[in-house]
């Protein structure tokens, strides 16, 4: 399928979606939200993919809602947020596979939230970070009021949500928001070189702990440690496991296959 407002490739077994409305700040209207949603799919059950980049072209990562368009006539932002959003979070959770976002400019509201949403998020030391849908008299949305009180504590999620300061992305670092700042002139050499380190990893152990910390989120101890058993047993009947021990008791690197 070829698409219009993303662009999708796929090399050394990294799938890069780069959202592609750089004259609107790469805003989501609901053709790249599909769009999106179709390139995540896609990736799920392609053997030839092993970890997936989320990137966006231009000065910005994604500046959130076109409103123009969450204002036409008819339209309905809950059925934006179900058709869209929803479906964008979900599958970056559970693709069975890493999901990195580089982010190289401007992430706010949904763009914000769609980038914690993945499972390690660099940013170019030029980004901003920004809760922004207080302004327009909004709640956050895709996945914010789940994801951002669980990366920095309710005090400061209430305080960037309704405040909606611009953060930095050192500071969003240091407040454990996102995985490492990189140079703006590094970033996509760098999140690239982490993603095809990452598609050589044994995948079907980066799916499973995927699982394991999805599932965390609304366990206690003793659901988790008997959720860790039942993964566990799992990834021990893998391919991948058998490599590892082989390799480390021949003292050699592994070569994982992904299963």
């Amino acid at each position: 399928m070829s698409y219009a407002k993303i662009q999708f490739t796929i090399a050394d077994s990294v799938a890069t979606i780069t959202l592609d409305r750089p004259d609107k700040l790469n805003s989501f209207d609901r053709e790249m939200a599909l769009e999106t949603i179709d390139a995540l799919e896609r990736t799920k059950d392609d053997p030839s993919v092993r970890a997936i980049l989320l990137t966006g072209n231009g000065r910005a990562f994604c500046a959130g809602q076109d409103l123009a368009e969450a204002i036409a006539p008819g339209t309905r932002i809950e059925e934006i947020i179900s058709a869209q959003y929803n479906p964008i979070v979900r599958r970056i959770r559970n693709v069975p596979k890493p999901v990195i976002a580089a982010v190289n400019g401007v992430a706010a509201g949904a763009g914000a939230n769609i980038a914690y949403a993945c499972d390690l998020t660099l940013a170019a030391s030029s980004a901003k970070f920004i809760q922004s849908f207080i302004n327009i008299g909004l709640i956050p949305d895709s996945g914010g009021t789940f994801t951002l009180p669980r990366l920095v504590g309710m005090q400061r999620a209430f305080g960037q949500m309704i405040l909606a300061p611009k953060v930095s992305a050192q500071e969003a670092m240091e407040q454990g928001m996102i995985w490492k700042v990189v140079a703006d002139a590094d970033l996509m050499n760098e999140a690239k070189a982490l993603a095809q380190d990452m598609a050589q990893l044994p995948t079907k152990a980066i799916a499973l702990t995927k699982d394991a910390l999805n599932r965390s989120l609304a366990n206690g101890l003793d659901d988790q440690l008997d959720v860790e058993n039942e993964l566990q047993s799992i990834a021990g009947r893998s391919f991948d496991y058998n490599e590892g021990v082989q390799a480390f008791l021949e003292k050699r690197k592994p070569v994982f296959q992904g299963n």
